[in-house]
């Protein structure tokens, strides 16, 4: 047994002693974020003040589902699959009112539907994720070969904008192709990945967040330094999702391309990891203040290990001993293993621009679980 492994199911313990008690706390939530009692919040509240796409449409709200449903397949226990049922039946309703759906369908469906039929089978479960993956290739701008992101921007409509993000939402696509034998889903992902290769990976490997198109031409119009520091700047979870996501894109194609794009964005993360193994929320971000992204360090950090699996044995450990080293940091340093707060992961920030900083989010602890099972052999495939 390596030692990344031996490491990874030490600390794997320490997650599976902690969301004994988190889970069965917060078993008719979704949550996001921690209060500052350290509860969990729960987005499917029904609150007057939420837009509309936040409460039950808040794109992250697939990842408490999702890390139940590792934890079942890690212990096989029932209870673990009752909670992710909740998040999945509390969705649904997603589908009725709709205009709150955007492409970030894929991280709601993925985590809670697919992972459900992939693990038990549930044909209701296969159905949901089959609406979802109609839905987000209905996005597909065809002239412009993307799928359009958001459905407003500061109430401003914005068909021609795409975001690196949906990289990781692609998958939802790949699987709906292999499910049900419909090429069209699989050549969508497939064109978008292309253009996203084209248009938003820089020559030095760093990744713009937002591009916007002509959606009557398809034509690149500009970029949006989103949520990093600015323009021209390298927002450390969006280079994460674009790893993450061409890995992804290789494993469900076979297209040796989307492979070099994820090592080339991959080497460009690595070439700027701190020796503390601590990920700022931009690469190029001044100084100070120093804010830090742990979920952006996850997400790569899962990323990594991903490319770690496709490539020759003698190239696998560079990428392995980055993972691990960023992994490291967050548990040592950046976990909360105590009672005093149900989320796990510490120190997140959404944006640099925006506040709060240092705080938690739901899909950090996502992306660090997964990673963990992930050296330790035993996750499976989700995305």
């Amino acid at each position: 047994m390596s030692e990344y492994k031996i490491w990874a199911e030490e600390v794997l313990k320490k997650v599976r002693k902690k969301m004994e008690w988190v889970s069965e706390k917060n078993r008719d939530k979704i949550p996001y974020t921690t209060l500052e009692t350290g509860s969990y919040d729960d987005k499917s509240e029904e609150r007057p003040d939420w837009g509309a796409d936040d409460g039950l449409y808040w794109w992250t709200n697939g990842f408490w589902g999702g890390i139940m449903w590792m934890l079942y397949q890690d212990s096989g226990q029932e209870q673990y699959a009752q909670i992710a049922r909740v998040s999945e039946e509390k969705l649904k309703k997603c589908f009725q009112d709709f205009y709150g759906l955007h492409h970030d369908i894929g991280f709601m469906f993925l985590p809670t539907a697919v992972a459900d039929y992939k693990l038990t089978g549930n044909e209701d479960s296969k159905k949901l994720a089959m609406f979802g993956a109609n839905l987000l290739a209905g996005r597909f701008n065809p002239v412009g070969r993307f799928i359009r992101a958001w459905n407003q921007s500061n109430g401003e409509e914005v068909p021609g904008w795409a975001i690196i993000d949906c990289m990781m939402n692609i998958s939802l696509l790949y699987w709906a192709s292999r499910e049900s034998g419909d090429p069209r889903f699989s050549h969508i992902a497939q064109m978008h990945a292309d253009t996203a290769m084209k248009n938003f990976i820089r020559p030095d490997g760093s990744v713009r967040h937002i591009v916007e198109f002509d959606p009557e031409t398809g034509e690149m119009v500009k970029s949006y330094g989103g949520q990093g520091y600015g323009e021209g700047s390298s927002w450390t979870r969006g280079q994460g999702w674009a790893v993450y996501g061409f890995a992804n894109s290789y494993k469900n194609t076979g297209k040796r391309e989307y492979l070099d794009a994820a090592k080339k964005v991959a080497h460009y993360c690595m070439a700027n990891l701190s020796e503390s193994g601590i990920i700022p929320v931009d690469f190029r971000q001044p100084k100070e203040p120093a804010w830090e992204d742990s979920c952006g360090a996850c997400v790569i950090a899962g990323g990594l290990i991903e490319i770690a699996g496709y490539v020759p044995e003698l190239e696998k450990e560079m990428y392995l001993r980055a993972a691990v080293k960023i992994l490291k940091a967050i548990a040592d340093t950046r976990a909360d293993w105590t009672r005093n707060c149900d989320a796990i992961v510490q120190n997140c920030s959404s944006a640099y621009h925006s506040n709060p900083h240092h705080t938690t989010m739901v899909y950090a602890d996502y992306y660090f679980v997964e990673a963990l099972y992930k050296l330790a052999g035993t996750s499976f495939c989700i995305w």
